[in-house]
């Protein structure tokens, strides 16, 4: 008998980050920090446009690369807020969420052994998507001592001939890093001599606490070489929505809409006019929402801080990536032991890759009293380590 399942997907191992959720929901009274989505609901001004939608019948299909309409708010929406420019008909497409677009972007560029550089640590679903089109993903460490930012010398050294692409996330899930434009300047020539594309998720771009959003896109020189990727669940407190989207030159949007027209067809009609009204009319409600996370991080991180747990202040997205290492314990025994002995839910560092070894995942999409409960869980359960 011919073997069942395909022999990557049997090597692939399940997201680190559903393993303590699931576990967390089996157990009463757990404070869960894991999983990353906002605890706000989507709001409703948004919501009444779907609604609106179906009451005019508008239940169909929609062009492949999603409603015009919508495509247009995209990039006025990038060109005013990130000053990037991109044709709504031709480098646009719109996608069931930015997971869609992170696959789409893998099976249009990447062919079989050809390698793509992840920073490590990074969000779980890079390198298992990266080997479903099959390529083979290369992490290159990111330090805690560089605030987790991309460096020149490190990104030089990881591309050889195999390089075709290389996939980036600031603001940083997991770790909260940003890169600035100054910080971006170092490598934009290193990426325009190699010829590498960059896919360059940016999902937390209106998560940016302190600085400016700064983009790759943003420098004509390499703008050709970026696929920008973002959508509405972060920032929009939209994540059933399922809504995504992708920009790139028309040579590689062409490409991924080709996949995306035989895989999906079209996004879902009425997530596009809900997308419509939050780029045209949400923003207001980003800035309210951005603003409770900042005083959920500032708390949480002078909480960690001074509980003995090593963390730097994360500049964007609603996570903080401690480092326990002082502890003596792994990343997986910490976590596991803290929800076991404190009914507290985090994620180990190491589900996003090696180097996340030696910290832990704490999302602050929570509730003030939530993450004030689970800081003193953590604390107490610290102090009976050293006891």
């Amino acid at each position: 008998m011919r073997k069942p399942i395909n022999s990557t997907v049997k090597r692939i191992k399940p997201s680190g980050i559903r393993k303590f959720f699931d576990l967390a929901n089996t157990m009463q009274g757990v404070i869960s920090l894991g999983v990353g989505e906002p605890d706000f609901d989507t709001p409703w001004h948004i919501c009444e446009n779907a609604i609106h939608s179906m009451s005019t019948g508008k239940t169909h299909y929609t062009a492949n690369r999603g409603l015009l309409e919508l495509r247009q708010a995209i990039c006025e929406f990038h060109k005013v807020r990130y000053h990037q420019s991109y044709d709504p008909k031709k480098e646009t497409l719109v996608t069931v969420g930015g997971s869609e677009a992170i696959d789409l972007a893998m099976r249009a560029l990447v062919e079989p052994g050809d390698e793509v550089i992840v920073l490590d640590p990074n969000y779980v679903a890079y390198a298992p998507t990266i080997e479903l089109a099959g390529g083979i993903p290369v992490p290159i460490e990111l330090k805690e001592e560089h605030e987790f930012k991309l460096m020149p010398d490190v990104l030089q050294q990881a591309i050889t001939d195999k390089t075709k692409a290389m996939i980036i996330n600031y603001p940083s899930n997991p770790t909260g890093g940003v890169m600035t434009k100054e910080d971006y300047e170092k490598i934009v020539p290193i990426i325009k001599e190699s010829g590498i594309y960059v896919i360059s998720d940016e999902i937390y771009a209106e998560l940016s606490f302190d600085q400016e959003f700064a983009s790759l896109a943003q420098f004509d020189e390499v703008k050709d070489q970026i696929l920008v990727i973002n959508g509405f669940s972060k920032a929009f407190a939209m994540t059933g929505w399922r809504l995504g989207y992708v920009l790139s030159n028309a040579e590689v949007s062409d490409a991924m809409t080709k996949i995306h027209q035989y895989v999906i067809m079209s996004a879902p009609t009425q997530a596009q006019y809900a997308a419509i009204e939050a780029l045209q009319h949400g923003l207001e409600d980003v800035l309210t929402m951005k603003k409770d996370y900042m005083n959920r991080r500032n708390l949480l991180v002078n909480r960690l801080n001074r509980m003995g747990l090593k963390t730097n202040m994360p500049h964007g997205t609603f996570y903080v990536f401690p480092n326990i290492q002082k502890t003596g314990l792994t990343s997986d025994e910490f976590c596991e032991k803290l929800l076991d002995q404190e009914k507290v839910a985090c994620v180990p560092g190491n589900a996003f890759g090696k180097h996340g070894e030696g910290f832990i995942r704490i999302s602050y999409a929570y509730s003030i009293d939530h993450i004030k409960e689970a800081c003193d869980r953590i604390e107490r359960f610290l102090n009976n380590l050293t006891k």
